[in-house]
């Protein structure tokens, strides 16, 4: 963020922000509002508050994947609700909770009122940047822990009694996070840089927070919420549409229907772009890079489910067509959404520094993630791109929109789907989606893998599969899966490509075999017609070691099907409800809380 000052000077110090591309330094945050930066020497004009507002940004991140979702696949992904479905997070090993970002804010909020020589309007700008980050902080744990204690101003390390306190409900918790956005949304100002808070941002959190609550206390039943659910479903239905009609923002598409949604997301100027309502600034002149050339093939691939879900050209479904379960690597592709290739590696991808196309590895899964895959890569560390990350982008919001009405029934009308979601595929030059076709047959498969559905069945589903294929490795579909009330999908065993039959294969679509799967390295039948010199140019992998041991991959069916992964059937994922929704609290935190704190919900014995 070019325009971000990253320093503060105060007393004669010099002090150094966090780096940009890190996560937020709790230790830090813990000092600075009682050392340098004191109320007395800092809060003075409307600098001071800039300043000081500065340093919150320094807790955005830029995912690049939906690491431990079924739009993976993978055979290890090391995220946390796959150690937790695997019973390897418990009370006796949870991470403590950290509130110390919050101080940080709330320091802000109690003493910006020191400030003299300034108008309420421009204050208040700066009050709600602080507002804005105070929700996030609390949607991050409230979408963990559930209930969890509102602290609405600084606590010292001498406030044992609040500082240990009962958790508030998550209605109370909530309603303070609807405040605090619904202030950043009346009180920041609307223009500014796309790398600060502006009016639209803030607008876009609270459309996106808004839609998350109403679908989860719609599904979520347990919670005794569901009749509140409407009046969130409402708000982010009115904060989408404002953002709609009076942002100016439209759905880019520069570059065509092959290069639009692709240039999205390896762009190194989104400030210019229509579609952007905030994004994080990565620049190579101050050093700011984040590793979004991991995502092609360094520890997981694309899933068998998430390619299922893309539509064919003319929009009818993959899934309609009789052989869709053993289509290859090669034949996936004819005639897809647009989207689809755009996302996906299609055999033959060439980076342009490359001077021979790009393999994919089967011990991953086989399809490889193309979508933030620099065109043009440093490869100088491990953060080795400088292309820029949303933060909110314009197409989201439609989708909110598209998604909010329809799950409050009152998406009724071929116009509303005609300003959401087919701007969406007006991109992309996908034939548009027709109300009465959505309401009509439902998709069996949708229908299977999303079993709750409330509502109409047939347009919810359909809209859900549009906003898996648009946003696809954004970081949503984690809390999508959760908010929707089917969390048993992430224990699902993710299958990779299909593989017809044992022996070489053509992974980059000229013909010529490239890679080899092999039960053993004592199993050269399949690869016996080969000569050593074409040999060398194919790859082999191996079902088993030397030893006779499983390798981390074998087939469905054994010497055919598609790729599944060793530790997922070994040691299976089991998802319990309502327990894997949240994360315990540490028991150590318990005890320190002097019995105040209650277990999180589904954790108590």
């Amino acid at each position: 963020m070019k325009n971000i000052n990253r320093w503060i000077i105060v007393g004669g110090t010099l002090m150094s922000m966090f780096a940009l591309v890190t996560s937020c330094n709790d230790d830090f945050m813990d000092r600075y509002p009682t050392t340098s930066v004191t109320e007395e020497v800092f809060f003075n004009n409307i600098t001071d508050l800039k300043t000081y507002t500065n340093s919150f940004y320094n807790t955005l991140s830029s995912p690049i994947a939906d690491i431990g979702t079924d739009n993976l696949a993978h055979h290890n992904s090391g995220s946390a609700i796959d150690e937790m479905m695997r019973g390897g997070i418990t009370p006796q090993n949870a991470s403590v909770w950290s509130w110390s970002t919050l101080r940080g804010i709330n320091f802000f909020l109690e003493n910006y009122g020191r400030v003299k020589n300034a108008s309420a309007e421009e204050v208040n700008h700066y009050v709600g940047i602080a507002k804005f980050f105070r929700a996030r902080f609390y949607i991050e744990k409230v979408n963990m822990y559930n209930d969890v204690p509102w602290y609405g101003h600084t606590l010292n390390t001498a406030d044992i009694e609040p500082l240990h306190k009962k958790q508030d409900s998550r209605a109370l918790v909530v309603d303070s996070i609807m405040a605090d956005l619904e202030f950043a949304a009346a009180h920041i100002k609307p223009d500014g840089h796309k790398s600060t808070v502006t009016k639209w941002a803030a607008l876009a959190q609270l459309a996106q927070f808004a839609l998350q609550e109403g679908t989860y206390r719609k599904y979520h039943t347990y919670l005794g919420l569901a009749a509140s659910s409407k009046t969130f479903l409402e708000r982010a239905v009115s904060a989408s549409e404002k953002i709609i009609n009076e942002g100016g923002f439209q759905i880019s598409k520069a570059g065509g229907v092959d290069r639009a949604y692709r240039d999205l997301f390896i762009s190194q100027n989104l400030q210019a772009n229509p579609e952007t309502i905030m994004f994080i600034d990565y620049d190579k002149d101050l050093n700011m890079r984040r590793n979004t050339h991991t995502v092609l093939d360094y520890e997981w691939a694309l899933s068998q489910t998430l390619m299922e879900s893309y539509l064919m050209k003319d929009g009818t479904r993959f899934t309609n067509q009789p052989n869709y379960k053993t289509k290859n690597v090669n034949e996936v592709f004819a005639n897809r959404d647009p989207r689809f290739e755009q996302t996906f590696m299609k055999p033959g991808f060439q980076s342009i520094d490359a001077t021979t196309p790009h393999r994919l590895k089967p011990t991953l899964g086989g399809y490889n993630q193309i979508k933030f895959y620099p065109e043009v890569t440093e490869m100088i560390s491990w953060e080795a791109s400088y292309t820029d990350a949303f933060v909110f982008r314009y197409a989201e919001v439609l989708l909110i929109y598209a998604e909010a009405k329809a799950e409050l029934g009152t998406l009724n009308s071929q116009a509303d789907l005609d300003k959401s979601i087919n701007q969406l595929r007006a991109r992309v030059a996908m034939p548009p989606m027709i109300l009465s076709e959505a309401m009509g047959a439902v998709d069996p498969i949708l229908q299977q893998y999303y079993p709750n559905v409330k509502g109409n069945v047939g347009l919810i589903l359909e809209v859900r599969r549009e906003r898996r294929v648009e946003l696809a490795c954004e970081g949503q579909r984690y809390r999508d899966i959760f908010r929707w009330e089917v969390g048993e999908r992430l224990a699902d065993q993710q299958q990779g490509m299909y593989v017809k039959a044992l022996g070489a294969m053509d992974v980059t679509g000229d013909g010529n075999p490239d890679i080899a799967i092999l039960e053993s390295a004592k199993d050269t039948g399949p690869i016996a017609g080969f000569t050593p010199e074409q040999l060398k140019n194919i790859t082999l992998y191996y079902l088993k070691d030397a030893n006779g041991n499983n390798n981390s991959i074998y087939l469905e069916n054994g010497s055919n099907g598609h790729i599944m992964f060793t530790v997922a059937r070994d040691n299976k994922k089991n998802f319990i409800k309502n327990k894997h929704y949240y994360y315990p609290i540490a028991n150590s935190q318990m005890v320190l809380s002097g019995s105040n704190l209650v277990q999180t919900l589904g954790w108590e014995q």
